[in-house]
């Protein structure tokens, strides 16, 4: 197909991680089993946590909430990357390029408006103990999740549409596992100036915003342990300090991948940076919550009591 003296492109070839033949087994059976343990581990969580009667409470409803949210984030990219590794088929369409940058993104704006009530969550646990059940009862737990899901999915579908637009000519090669942004927009043949700079305000607003919001939290409550008796203080950093870790890592590599204006610098480098909020931060999120939480790890001793009768 000739169009405007270019080749259109009916398929993009993800070159992934540039390996030799030989060693695509060995990544394949290391990414496999990173995503296996990483799915069984979430499903582990959300079984934990909904069977467990003690467990029926805000903080752990928003934790299964963000591994319930971990299995589908991780899935967007984790099995077409497995599936290229072991046939060695590289393709994909335009269409379904644009999809999974549409769920991939989607999913990460989710996860940040969920970081941030689980932020607002602790703020209120800490500062007002008194009231928490009453300000966070499960009609409010379950309206800000569907807010959390609705947002996330709403405020990438304009951008995705434009990019369903776009044409992409001559060049079909992205260097990355799966469908970035930044690959994807560098191969375009169209003027993408408009889409670049509404995706920056996008990530920009999504990402700052949450990111202030549970800064603003935390300052609350430190401000407010800081009042407590040793005893209660460490209780209380010991129930913060899981949220904080997840927040750390995943804030720590979004804002060094999508907080700049051109989507053409470091594309090497965030394609291997990119492996954090992909792969590692959902393996990481069970193990974190639950080593470090005395209620989860009771409940999880009670239920290997049970299979083991």
């Amino acid at each position: 197909m000739v169009h405007n003296n270019h080749t259109v492109v009916t398929e993009f070839l993800l070159l992934g991680f540039s390996v030799v033949k030989q060693a695509r087994l060995a990544l394949f059976l290391i990414i496999g089993i990173v995503y296996v343990v990483t799915i069984s581990a979430n499903v582990f969580i959300i079984i934990i946590l909904s069977t467990e009667q003690r467990l029926h409470k805000p903080m752990y409803f928003f934790i299964g909430s963000l591994s319930f949210l971990e299995i589908w984030y991780t899935s967007v990219t984790v099995p077409r990357l497995l599936w290229a590794l072991l046939t060695e088929n590289d393709s994909i369409s335009p269409a379904g390029c644009v999809t999974q940058f549409f769920l991939h993104f989607s999913f990460g704006a989710t996860e940040n408006f969920l970081l941030a009530i689980m932020a607002y969550d602790r703020y209120v646990a800490v500062c007002k103990p008194l009231r928490y059940l009453l300000i966070m009862n499960p009609d409010l737990c379950k309206r800000l999740l569907v807010a959390s899901w609705v947002l996330g999915l709403a405020i990438l579908a304009i951008p995705s549409i434009q990019m369903f637009n776009l044409s992409f000519c001559d060049h079909k090669e992205i260097d990355s596992y799966y469908c970035d942004f930044a690959p994807i927009i560098k191969l375009s043949c169209s003027n993408t100036m408009s889409i670049e700079k509404q995706f920056f305000v996008i990530v920009f607003v999504v990402v700052l915003g949450c990111f202030i919001i549970i800064i603003v939290s935390y300052i609350c409550i430190i401000w407010t342990t800081v009042k407590l008796p040793s005893a209660g203080r460490r209780k209380t950093f010991s129930t913060c300090a899981s949220h904080l870790v997840v927040v750390l890592l995943f804030y720590g590599t979004t804002m060094f991948m999508f907080m700049r204006p051109r989507a053409g610098d470091f594309l090497y480098m965030n394609k291997i940076i990119s492996v954090i909020p992909s792969m590692v931060t959902p393996l990481l999120n069970p193990v974190i919550y639950t080593l470090r939480n005395q209620e989860v790890k009771e409940a999880m001793r009670k239920a290997a009591k049970k299979l083991t009768k």
